[in-house]
């Protein structure tokens, strides 16, 4: 899509894609076998023109961020990194708590002329990709047709609380491009020699990822990536100075994590807190405010008693840490 700008003579494009910016930051300067596999990254904004009526809240939009990465590889490393790519994006889904997926091998339709490249490149990138997927015992679908026009692709499809199928995580095979751009490197022979994309991109999308996310887990969030981790709930405002201690500790501990000041019943911060899906209440009364400690109600385990704070704090923030 472009925009002529009123009184001048400039186009300016919307970026539909971010792999010939990488391909150019690729190209700047001489490579060397040495330099590869020669990995770029990018949050990178896109934007396709989908027709109004297939558009849908967060899961398709016009302009979106993908988690992009192209990775130039020679010959005989690309397999290995193919590898690690697609554990990349197993991690990300185990990390998430996504299981119901399924992996589905695009590969071109030999009756369709929208690919480019020659049918010997399509033969070899289509055999690099099943001999990753057949060396890590994965179950896979070849579907002809799900390629993209420069390669073919292992996608990773997911079903939604409604059992819809959303295409996330994606990893791509390339020789088309590398050729078009007659990107090259300098091999041991000390002859130039044509190099490999691996395109990849483990989310997909933000937008989309997020909202299937959301979906996912109907806002039961694991504790790591719940917006709000826990809630220091105090029984009485006579235990507001301990119960701010408590607040403050978590919070330099970095758990998200709110006060209850309210002038409410204790059984209804409770049952509000479990309405919000909060995963740690940290419940404080007068006996927990001399004893230094805290009652501790965990959102899957439900009452655990009163624990010492340092125990409580060092528990909340192992739990509530990042999975790596």
């Amino acid at each position: 899509h472009d925009e002529e700008q009123e009184g001048s003579e400039e186009a300016y494009l919307l970026k539909p894609m971010n792999c010939p910016h990488h391909i150019k930051i690729y190209d700047t300067t001489p490579k060397s076998f040495r330099d590869l596999p020669y990995r770029l990254a990018e949050f990178g904004t896109v934007y396709r023109y989908e027709k109004s009526g297939e558009l849908s809240g967060m899961t398709r939009v016009r302009g979106f961020t993908q988690d992009d990465a192209h990775i130039f590889v020679a010959p005989e490393q690309l397999e290995d990194e193919l590898e690690k790519t697609v554990e990349l994006v197993l991690f990300v889904l185990k990390s998430l708590e996504f299981t119901d997926f399924r992996v589905r091998f695009g590969k071109r339709d030999p009756d369709n002329d929208k690919y480019g490249g020659s049918p010997e490149l399509w033969d070899q990138a289509e055999a690099n990709i099943r001999n990753v997927l057949t060396k890590m015992n994965m179950d896979f679908t070849e579907e002809a047709g799900e390629a993209a026009f420069y390669g073919p692709k292992i996608d990773f499809v997911v079903r939604d609380c409604l059992q819809r199928e959303w295409q996330l995580g994606t990893v791509q095979v390339d020789y088309v491009l590398p050729e078009r751009f007659d990107l090259s490197y300098t091999g041991t022979d000390g002859e130039p020699h044509r190099p490999i994309m691996i395109h990849r991109a483990p989310f997909g999308s933000f937008e989309r990822f997020v909202g299937i996310l959301i979906e996912h887990f109907a806002g039961n969030f694991p504790a790591w990536l719940a917006p709000v981790q826990a809630r220091v709930l105090p029984v009485v405002d006579e235990v507001l100075p301990y119960a701010e201690e408590v607040y403050t500790q978590l919070k330099e501990k970095g758990i998200r994590v709110e006060l209850d000041r309210r002038n409410e019943k204790i059984g209804y911060k409770i049952r509000t807190a479990e309405v919000e899906k909060v995963p740690f209440m940290l419940i404080v009364g007068k006996r927990e405010a001399e004893d230094r400690s805290v009652s501790l109600r965990v959102k899957s385990q439900g009452d655990l008693g009163s624990i010492p704070l340092d125990e409580t704090l060092n528990r909340v923030a192992e739990e509530a840490s990042c999975p790596t």
